[in-house]
C-alpha cells in the first residue's frame, strides 16, 4: 500500500486531464455530427440509406490503427487536404491535440450516430403528426419533440461515446502520436510503463479507468432507468 501511495503521489495527472478534455470535446462533435447524420440517413431512401449506414458504421468495425491510417493519408501535411489547412489556416493536426479530438471522434462516432437512429425510429410518428397540426416548425419539432422523446437513446449514445473516445488508443497513437503533456493519454501512458517493466504504475492508471468507467456506466444506468420510470409512470 505505501508503495502505491508513493505511486499516487508522484503521478503525472496529465494523461488524465487530457483524456478527459479529448473525450469531452470529441463528445461534442460526435454529438451534434451523430444527430445530424442520424437525422439525415432516416429519410434517405433505402439504397442509399444501406450505403451511408455503411459508411458511418465504418469506423467501428475496422480496426482502430486502419483509421488512423486513413486519417494520416487524409491531414498530413504531404497530402493535398493537410497541406491546404497548414499552409492557408496554420492548422497542423499531425501530432497535436486536435489529432487526439479527430481521431478519437472519428472512433466514437459510431455509437452516437447508431444510438441516435436507434432512438429516433422508435419514436411514435403521431407526435410529430400533433405538432405539425399546431403549426410548429419543422426544426422547433425537432429539437422540442423528437429529441426530448428520444432522449434516453441519444443520452446513452453521448456516455458511450464520451467513453469509447476518452480511451481511444490506436487512432490516436497513429494521427497525434504521444507527446507527454500534449497528446499523451491514459491509454498511451499505460501501453508505455509496460514496455518499460513498471507494471506497478500500469496497474495504478488501469484502476483509475476502471473507475471512470464504472462511473460512466453507472450515470448511463441510472439516467436511462429514470427517464424510463418516468415514461412507464406517465
Amino acid at each position: 500500500m505505501e508503495k502505491i501511495g508513493q505511486i499516487l503521489m508522484d503521478l503525472d495527472w496529465n494523461p488524465l486531464f487530457i483524456s478527459l478534455k479529448t473525450g469531452a470535446a470529441a463528445t461534442v462533435l460526435a454529438f451534434f455530427l451523430g444527430i445530424y447524420a442520424a437525422k439525415k440517413v432516416m429519410h434517405a431512401k433505402p439504397g442509399l440509406k444501406a450505403f451511408l449506414d455503411g459508411i458511418l458504421t465504418l469506423p467501428m468495425v475496422l480496426p482502430p490503427t486502419a483509421a488512423g491510417f486513413f486519417l494520416l493519408l487524409i491531414f498530413s501535411t504531404r497530402r493535398p487536404f493537410g497541406a491546404y489547412l497548414y499552409d492557408t489556416f496554420g492548422i497542423r493536426v499531425i501530432q497535436s491535440w486536435l489529432g487526439c479530438v479527430i481521431a478519437a471522434m472519428v472512433i466514437a462516432f459510431p455509437l452516437m450516430y447508431r444510438n441516435a437512429r436507434a432512438a429516433f425510429e422508435q419514436i411514435d410518428v403521431n407526435l410529430i403528426y400533433a405538432a405539425r397540426t399546431l403549426g410548429m416548425s419543422e426544426w422547433k419539432i425537432f429539437w422540442k419533440v423528437v429529441i426530448p422523446t428520444a432522449g434516453p437513446g441519444v443520452a446513452a449514445g453521448t456516455i458511450l461515446t464520451f467513453a469509447r473516445a476518452m480511451g481511444e488508443y490506436g487512432a490516436t497513437s497513429m494521427l497525434a502520436g504521444n507527446i507527454p503533456g500534449k497528446t499523451g493519454t491514459i491509454a498511451q501512458k499505460i501501453a508505455m510503463v509496460i514496455q518499460d517493466g513498471d507494471y506497478m504504475t500500469a496497474g495504478v492508471w488501469v484502476i483509475i479507468v476502471l473507475i471512470i468507467a464504472f462511473i460512466i456506466v453507472l450515470a448511463m444506468n441510472l439516467f436511462i432507468g429514470k427517464r424510463m420510470k418516468n415514461v412507464r409512470r406517465w
